[in-house]
């Protein structure tokens, strides 16, 4: 590509919320470009481990405008979702240009925005950001950390129950993938310890269209103040299935609190209690990835970004899908056409003002 080069849209992120808003933006006619950093199609469901199959995924919702029928629930949803991703690219025209490393947005010329990336700037009139979360694995710091002697891994980079197998392990969240980590774990490990900072709440029975409701207003009020999004299971909980059941009677999810420190050969609580451990699984959640978007200087003081709807409250050219109360599959599909609309009338209007 040119150094420059001028389109009316740039969309940043070629997962769920990327290519919902991708194929709005296309339906709307509106000239836009789509930049995503990873390798292939699949969003940050290609680098999601093995043993998660599809038939372990909660929540996938269909993009728009094309169903994902007849997925073995058994394959990996690395593979069911990257393959479901890349014929929906292909069905819609979504021309995705990968791998593009995007490292800042900036203020540009005539109220448009420039985009920097390694390989070239686009000059935008608006933006969509949806970078999701998976490049910013959250790692806790705890006092001892850099003495213990074990191995330390993100979920980020699980790779699978196998990998523990003989293995003392501690696995440190109160989240769905810590849940998920031990269930799959205790079948290899030696021992496994869940540590959490709160106790986990667990949800018995369903979760209908209401609660989902009342979920998704209590983030879409953090990120309206301004406060950096909450995880989605501090405000569902977590789902009290039968394996989960089956984890709460073994023992396997008998919770402790977290530890005071950790030592070079495990973690050691203000008691006096100690536990060894080999592995520690830091399965702490992960953080927007925004970094890029710090030029424009969009954050508010309680570390967030305040949105009104997708758009940036700070500078209206700008929209987050994927983002707080989007962060879902489904919550992306419905930002993804908002963002659409909104920045239609916005488009509209600047070329009236200009023309």
């Amino acid at each position: 590509m040119n150094e420059f080069a001028d389109v009316d849209v740039v969309v940043i992120g070629a997962g769920q919320a990327g290519l919902s808003s991708a194929y709005h933006l296309a339906r709307t006619g509106i000239g836009h470009v789509v930049l995503d950093h990873a390798p292939r199609p699949g969003g940050a469901w290609q680098f999601r481990w093995p043993s998660l199959t599809y038939g372990k995924v909660h929540g996938m919702h269909a993009l728009p405008g094309m169903e994902l029928v007849g997925a073995d629930p058994l394959r990996p949803s690395s593979e069911v979702i990257g393959e479901y991703f890349a014929a929906y690219e292909d069905r819609f025209g979504l021309r995705v240009r990968r791998p593009v490393d995007v490292t800042a947005v900036r203020e540009g010329v005539d109220g448009r925005l420039l985009v920097e990336s390694g390989a070239g700037t686009w000059s935008a009139r608006a933006l969509i950001n949806a970078t999701g979360t998976w490049d910013r694995p959250f790692w806790p710091r705890y006092p001892g950390q850099e003495t213990f002697r074990g191995r330390q891994l993100h979920t980020a980079n699980y790779p699978g129950p196998e990998e523990f197998a003989g293995a003392r392990v501690i696995v440190v969240g109160g989240g769905t993938s810590a849940v998920q980590h031990l269930l799959e774990i205790a079948g290899f490990a030696e021992r496994t310890t869940w540590v959490t900072r709160r106790p986990p709440v667990f949800r018995d029975g369903s979760f209908g269209e209401a609660e989902g409701r009342a979920a998704v207003a209590l983030v879409e009020d953090r990120v309206r103040r301004g406060l950096p999004p909450q995880s989605v299971v501090s405000v569902t909980g977590l789902p009290l299935n039968e394996a989960v059941r089956g984890g709460l009677a073994s023992g396997v999810l008998e919770r402790r609190p977290v530890f005071d420190h950790l030592t070079a050969d495990g973690a050691a609580w203000a008691d006096g209690s100690r536990v060894r451990a080999d592995v520690i699984l830091w399965a702490t959640g992960f953080r927007a990835a925004i970094d890029h978007l710090a030029p424009l200087r969009l954050r508010e003081p309680g570390g967030g970004i305040r949105l009104e709807g997708t758009r940036a409250v700070r500078d209206e050219r700008v929209h987050l899908v994927g983002y707080g109360p989007s962060a879902s599959t489904i919550g992306a599909n419905r930002a993804g056409a908002s963002a659409t609309r909104e920045l239609h009338r916005l488009l509209t209007r600047t070329r009236a003002e200009v023309g």
